[in-house]
């Protein structure tokens, strides 16, 4: 038996910081944008059931795309004379570019990990502009992560990336599911995840930002795994005290990657806060 699923995918060419990107992206639903942003070293496949979730997709128009030097999307021009790094201006401009460039009103900006924690200067510096976000497995500010063993010449980088990562899975999560995020990872270019991980590592730190989100006019969700060692429920715990009016719920039976690892334990979480962000304000 064959059957079409609803994802279309297409690229989008943008200009950011003077530089072109064609960027990869999929989008399935119709209703109330919600942009979705995947983790570190990874790509948007990560949204795979969100994607084709039709309770999801009949109220939002689901958009999820590939960072570029991830998944589908092309590295810039010339980028074997550079070495990827990840800035958080950097960051903002991305998504902000993708944005426009699909013409979002008010969206719902959900991110994971890296994008957990993009989420809360998107939240900061446009909170007029949006519905909400959604952070998964978000910290404000989480240094010590970084090790030269991400890109050496002495270790197999796909593997040792994919492998790292499958431990922040929770056991309970299903192992069809955590090997195919595992599959993702070891797909990554050579240094990709070292370089989303020195934004990680040195450059980001949004405590100073948390205190400028109004959730009066931005609504903010936090959901982290109980078995994430890597952004820990304190950690996020954290932000949403320095939040007035943030939700946060922490997630039973979860690791660090909710949406792949057992999204169907995870939907159970993430609809309540949808119907939030769907709510007048």
């Amino acid at each position: 038996m064959s059957s079409l699923e609803g994802i279309v995918g297409r690229y989008l060419n943008v200009i950011v910081d003077g530089m072109p990107y064609r960027i990869y992206l999929e989008e399935a639903g119709s209703g109330i944008p919600l942009l979705c942003l995947h983790t570190a070293g990874a790509d948007s496949r990560q949204y795979r059931h969100l994607l084709n979730d039709r309770e999801v997709t009949s109220k939002f128009r689901v958009i999820c795309f590939d960072m570029p030097w991830h998944g589908r999307s092309d590295p810039p021009d010339n980028w074997w004379l550079t070495t990827y790094e990840l800035k958080t201006e950097h960051y903002l401009k991305v998504i902000r570019a993708v944005w426009e460039a699909m013409e979002l009103e008010r969206p719902v900006v959900m991110g994971c990990s890296m994008g957990g924690a993009i989420v809360l200067r998107v939240a900061s510096d446009y909170q007029d502009e949006l519905r909400g976000i959604i952070g998964l497995e978000t910290g404000a500010f989480a240094p010590g992560r970084y090790n030269d063993f991400l890109h050496h010449s002495a270790v197999h980088g796909g593997e040792l990336v994919a492998t790292y990562t499958f431990g922040l899975n929770a056991p309970q999560s299903p192992e069809k599911w955590r090997r195919a995020n595992w599959w993702y990872y070891s797909q990554s270019g050579p240094g990709v995840y070292r370089g989303d991980v020195m934004f990680y590592s040195f450059d980001w730190d949004a405590r100073e930002h948390l205190k400028t989100i109004d959730t009066k006019r931005c609504k903010v969700s936090l959901l982290t795994g109980i078995y994430d060692y890597s952004c820990t429920p304190a950690m996020t715990q954290e932000v949403a005290t320095a939040i007035p009016g943030a939700r946060y719920t922490e997630m039973k039976d979860i690791g660090h990657f909710p949406m792949i690892e057992n999204y169907d334990h995870f939907r159970t979480y993430l609809m309540p806060e949808l119907d939030v962000m769907r709510a007048d304000k």
